[in-house]
């Protein structure tokens, strides 16, 4: 669905912003569907675990360049810079975590889920509208939000990791 959102976003076309969202949206909830079968069904993989959380990364990175261009706003640019920031710091912070068996401990929470929905809302009133449109300034606040909750669980996470991080510092002294 990336190819297909980038290529709607570039047409010039009227209903480019309409299609953009309602493929974005389509994208994420057949994600959410997929994963919540996966899990309902016990039909579930590594190569699904692993793939999964990697392509909404790629969508919502991707969407937020995108939105950073066209809105050329700098809270807009900072919002985006703190939720991509943050996928590639707890991203590792999880692969690091799982090496030294204590991915556990870093488990999704709810402050996460809320964080996911609100930037996919956000996104999602972005990419249906102009800018400086009510629904677009209704979209930069919500996006704004959802970077403050980015920055709250990651918070979260790095205090649950902390312990653990501290313990091989210094182990390795």
């Amino acid at each position: 669905m990336i190819p297909v959102l980038v290529i709607f976003y570039y047409l010039p076309w009227e209903g480019r912003y309409t299609a953009c969202a309602i493929v974005f949206a389509l994208a994420s909830i057949t994600d959410w569907l997929d994963g919540y079968l996966a899990r309902k069904l016990n039909q579930t993989s590594e190569f699904g675990a692993f793939l999964d959380p990697v392509a909404d990364k790629i969508m919502v990175a991707i969407a937020l360049v995108l939105l950073v261009e066209t809105y050329a706003n700098p809270l807009m640019t900072i919002a985006s810079a703190i939720i991509i920031g943050r996928e590639i710091v707890i991203s590792a912070l999880r692969e690091w975590m799982a090496e030294m068996g204590k991915r556990a401990s870093i488990a999704v929470s709810y402050i996460g889920k809320l964080k996911t929905a609100m930037q996919m809302l956000a996104i999602f009133i972005l990419l249906g509208h102009e800018p400086d449109t009510t629904w677009a300034i209704l979209g930069e606040i919500v996006l704004i939000l959802a970077a403050l909750l980015t920055l709250w669980s990651m918070f979260v996470y790095l205090k649950a990791a902390w312990p653990v991080l501290m313990t091989s510092t210094s182990d390795e002294k």
